[in-house]
């Protein structure tokens, strides 16, 4: 998944018989970066930041969820929450406030140190391929503060490249050139050439790219073509995988679910699949979820064997994110007169986020899964348990949540986050 941040700059306002320049920011978020980290492992920095993106990808979710109603869903919250973390180190004020209590981050210190931490960590991980990155695309001649540029480089671990946004076609083919090589090529084109231009003063990526195969693979000869309960009324045909061996299994009373984890070949890495009891739960499901930890969502599991039915899906997904992160209380980043970004560059231009967008890529077969995300912003001038005796059997033939998640040192990382209302 990748996020991408640009700045530009607008033509001048005349205010208060002064000049200001107006900012118009792109925010592309597209693959998943997590957290970095000064220090030893296991910082405060380090568990406040993952702490945060946990409550940030719930929040997320709930109100995507919503807006996108009977659409598959999926994102990484910690690709637009490492994005978010590294603009949240340009601001002030208010908005700097603003940052702080989106993220669930105190300042921005503890936001850079704790993703040098994630950084470290995630591309660490052994027997999977995770990687995670950021990069900065600056106006050529666009002079950027020193302790914003070396937080960036030092501790968000992102290079900064000059380019000249006037030439939007060639500037926005070097940055999805990046993304794409970044994400396997699962991610192209996360930055439209018009979203560029010379206003454009700051791009800001994230990229990251997943692929693992399950420590228990299905069988492709056992795949068959089965119905999928979209809704009581409606079915689709999709490839149903099937496999019977021990996996991490509850039943969750509170929230009518069956919850399922399925491991990596590193067993520090599962997809948790939670599945309504009835067909028609998701919308139920969702609600109750909005107020569960879901790094918890695997306490009280027990190995049993479980005969599990699976639907193999690909999802493709893009989202301009204004709207839900306005919802999340971030509405003045995209506000030309009230943004305070005045810690990013000593120019005298005002700089706002013009837009956010993530685009999102999930596919689960029988050998694993593959994902990835990307996530950017531009920037311009103004303008309860229960043991089952009989046997186990989970059929996921109706809308579910799947959760891609991490636990390094026992910290605790979400990657991706999806609701699948229809395999495709």
């Amino acid at each position: 998944m990748k996020c991408l941040v640009s700045l530009s700059s607008s033509r001048p306002l005349v205010l208060n018989h002064s000049s200001t320049v107006a900012l118009k920011v792109l925010f592309v978020l597209q693959i998943i970066l997590f957290s970095l980290q000064l220090g030893i492992m296991a910082s405060s920095e380090l568990r406040q930041v993952t702490t945060g993106n946990s409550q940030f990808a719930n929040k997320f979710y709930s109100i995507i969820a919503k807006e996108e109603k009977g659409k598959n869903v999926f994102f990484s919250p910690i690709s637009a929450h490492t994005v978010l973390s590294m603009v949240y180190q340009g601001a002030a004020g208010d908005t700097a406030d603003s940052f702080a209590s989106a993220l669930n981050i105190s300042n921005q210190k503890v936001a850079a140190a704790g993703y040098y931490d994630v950084m470290k960590a995630l591309n660490s991980v052994e027997d999977v391929m995770l990687h995670i990155a950021n990069k900065i695309y600056v106006m050529k001649d666009f002079p950027l503060k020193e302790h914003f540029r070396k937080t960036a480089a030092e501790l968000f671990l992102s290079e900064a490249e000059q380019v000249n946004f006037t030439d939007n076609l060639a500037a926005a083919k070097k940055i999805n050139g990046w993304v794409e090589e970044k994400t396997q090529s699962k991610i192209k084109d996360l930055i439209p050439a018009d979203c560029l231009d010379s206003l454009t003063r700051l791009v800001l990526v994230n990229a990251i790219y997943f692929k693992g195969n399950w420590a228990h693979q299905f069988n492709k000869n056992a795949t068959r073509k089965e119905k999928f309960y979209v809704s009581n009324n409606e079915t689709v045909d999709c490839d149903m995988m099937h496999i019977t061996k021990r996996f991490n299994y509850r039943e969750d009373m509170d929230l009518d679910a069956k919850v399922l984890e399925m491991k990596y070949t590193n067993e520090n890495v599962s997809m948790v699949i939670i599945l309504p009891n009835q067909r028609d739960g998701i919308d139920n499901l969702e609600k109750k979820l909005a107020d569960v930890d879901l790094s918890n969502i695997t306490e009280g599991m027990r190995s049993m064997e479980v005969e599990v039915s699976l639907p193999k899906f690909k999802i493709e997904t893009t989202m301009d994110l204004e709207s839900v992160l306005t919802k999340m209380g971030l509405g003045v980043i995209f506000d030309q007169f009230k943004a305070n970004f005045s810690e990013i560059s000593d120019s005298d231009e005002q700089l706002y986020v013009s837009k956010a967008i993530q685009k999102a890529f999930i596919e689960v077969n029988e050998e694993g899964a593959e994902a990835a995300a990307a996530t950017g912003i531009v920037m311009a001038c103004r303008m309860a348990m229960v043991v089952p005796k009989e046997k186990l059997v989970f059929v996921a033939d109706h809308p579910f949540v799947a959760l891609l998640q991490v636990w390094n040192d026992d910290i605790y990382h979400s990657l991706f986050l999806g609701r699948i209302v229809k395999p495709n």
